[in-house]
């Protein structure tokens, strides 16, 4: 009985080993498997991030593509305020020499009519 005793002590002590050695080995798989899980959520964060970079920077285009446009509209809205400014003054000066030169013709022939006289 003592060797039957002796060798299921000897196969409990080698399960005990094997079960430890088999838990080292869990250990380091979960380990790992944590690793894989960090690298994971990092590439997921800089997939992300990436994301986030284009989008800011699309939206920096469409905003900077908006103020052009606006500051091309304000732009022409002030061209054509000048412009219809200009063609009014321009109007105006017309019509004063009109009513000046139409003086001046009148002028011209009360002129010619006084020196008919003589």
């Amino acid at each position: 009985m003592d060797q039957n005793s002796n060798t299921i002590l000897n196969m409990l002590s080698d399960v005990k080993e094997s079960m430890a050695a088999l838990n080292e080995k869990l250990e380091r798989v979960e380990k790992r498997l944590d690793q894989l899980g960090k690298v994971d959520s990092i590439e997921h964060r800089v997939t992300s991030n990436q994301i986030d970079i284009t989008d800011i920077k699309d939206a920096l285009e469409r905003m900077e593509e908006l103020q052009v446009a606006r500051v091309e509209r304000i732009a022409t809205e002030i061209l054509e305020a000048s412009a219809k400014q200009n063609e009014a003054g321009v109007a105006s000066v017309q019509k004063r020499l009109d009513t000046h030169l139409l003086k001046i013709g009148r002028v011209e022939e009360d002129i010619l009519i006084l020196q008919g006289d003589k």
